[in-house]
């Protein structure tokens, strides 16, 4: 099912009318869609990422208590070439939920991409539109369950707006999955875009511009900050709509935590967790104990700006904000929580668990390391997205050998700290699927 809609179409739309930096991002994704998917591709293998993944959403947005066998809505705000509609549609579809997920972008080009994505899995529950998110009050699509805005918002001259009208978009105990950059982990960037700005002004044909950004990287001194940067990478693939999106942006900001925190606050909103989670811990990549004991006690929000500004390489931000007043992240206290593996499998996991030995992990140029408790192996082994917290014990005690509750569910919420913390163990309970 097909639906057009253009910007400034009602009168409720013109007091968004389309500015000159509205018209050159536009023109950008028609001449670049971004990132680059070949729909062939979707015979092989479905592209899965964060946010907007079905357990992510049930995990943190409705405690794990979603009943997808209930209707569904979602809204994917700038779907691009499809990756976040595609993976989403899929995913509902395989639970059978009476799901509708539409698309919504200001590029044709990548919509057509989208669509073919869609026709080659025969998505059926897929609904597209063309406009910007800006209109959404005028377009009448209703209210959702669950709204994806992955890499738009920074885009926007506004991204406040696009906020609050996203926000308003969403039923009355609602989330959305965002994906906005991060100002430290960009180090560079900025300096260099007004450098590409001055040799090539925007308006100035998009090849003339792509050799001057290649030509200055080339030629940019040991010293400056883009070069020294060393966890950005768009520009390395030789990919040249990412490296035109990274660059070249006509319009393009950055956040940090607390500006996130203040703009989701504004549209009525509450941050409920940023992923991976462990990356806005201070305690990832703090030793000293001192310091460790002092920063544990901040709020959430605070704990994470500190992280980030300890870190300084986070490039994006992923997180879920909820209009709900209560909390709706799902916790592992409850016994009856089912843990579910997010795109791992128990078996093999579990044997590369080995005792004494620690989960290793490379987080942008920081070496991670967390050691996991004696029974690391032998509990994730008994994870099949089936059995609950209790049941697991259960099925443990049988072998024998196993340790009094207690010291068994503390040893599971360390695994479920460290495994939760790299966004590879979720949780649900019997009434979700």
């Amino acid at each position: 099912m097909s639906h057009d809609v253009t910007a400034g179409a009602s009168p409720a739309s013109a007091a968004i009318a389309p500015t000159k930096t509205d018209a050159a991002v536009r023109a950008q994704y028609e001449a670049m869609p971004y990132p680059p998917r070949d729909p062939a591709d979707e015979a092989r293998r479905l592209v899965v990422g964060t946010p907007s993944h079905v357990l992510e959403i049930n995990h943190y947005l409705y405690a794990g208590r979603r009943d997808f066998r209930q209707p569904f809505r979602a809204l994917i705000a700038g779907g691009g070439t499809g990756d976040a509609c595609i993976m989403l549609a899929q995913q509902l579809q395989d639970l059978s939920c009476p799901a509708e997920v539409i698309y919504l972008d200001i590029s044709e080009a990548s919509r057509a991409i989208a669509e073919a994505r869609a026709k080659a899995r025969a998505l059926r529950n897929l609904r597209f539109a063309t406009g910007s998110l800006l209109g959404l009050p005028s377009l009448g699509l209703g209210l959702f369950d669950y709204i994806d805005c992955t890499g738009v918002l920074h885009h926007l001259p506004d991204p406040q707006a696009g906020m609050d009208a996203l926000a308003a978009s969403l039923a009355p105990e609602a989330g959305m999955g965002v994906m906005l950059y991060g100002e430290y982990g960009r180090s560079g960037v900025y300096p260099l875009q007004e450098m590409l700005r001055t040799l090539v002004p925007v308006g100035t044909a998009a090849a003339e511009r792509l050799a001057m950004a290649k030509r200055l990287i080339r030629f940019l001194p040991p010293t400056n900050l883009f070069r020294r940067n060393t966890f950005l990478n768009d520009h390395l693939s030789g990919n040249d709509a990412a490296l035109y999106d990274l660059l070249l942006h006509s319009q393009d900001r950055a956040y940090t935590v607390p500006q996130i925190a203040d703009m989701t606050r504004r549209a009525g909103l509450r941050v409920v967790s940023f992923i991976e989670p462990m990356r806005y811990e201070p305690a990832t990549y703090m030793s000293d104990p001192q310091i460790g004991r002092d920063v544990a006690t901040l709020p959430y929000l605070e704990r994470a700006a500190f992280a980030e500004r300890l870190a300084s390489n986070l490039r994006t931000h992923v997180f879920y904000a909820t209009k709900a007043g209560y909390d709706t992240v799902a916790r592992p206290e409850d016994s009856l929580a089912i843990p579910v593996l997010r795109e791992m499998d128990a078996a093999t996991l579990a044997q590369g668990l080995k005792p004494g030995t620690p989960l290793v992990a490379n987080l942008d140029g920081f070496p991670w390391r967390a050691q996991l408790p004696p029974l690391a192996s032998a509990i994730v082994a008994q994870i099949d997205g089936r059995k609950s917290i209790a049941d697991i014990y259960t099925a443990m005690a049988v072998k024998g050998g196993l340790p009094v509750w207690d010291e068994f569910h503390q040893q599971f919420e360390q695994i479920y700290v460290v495994l939760n913390g790299i966004n590879h163990l979720l949780l649900r309970f019997r009434s979700g699927r």
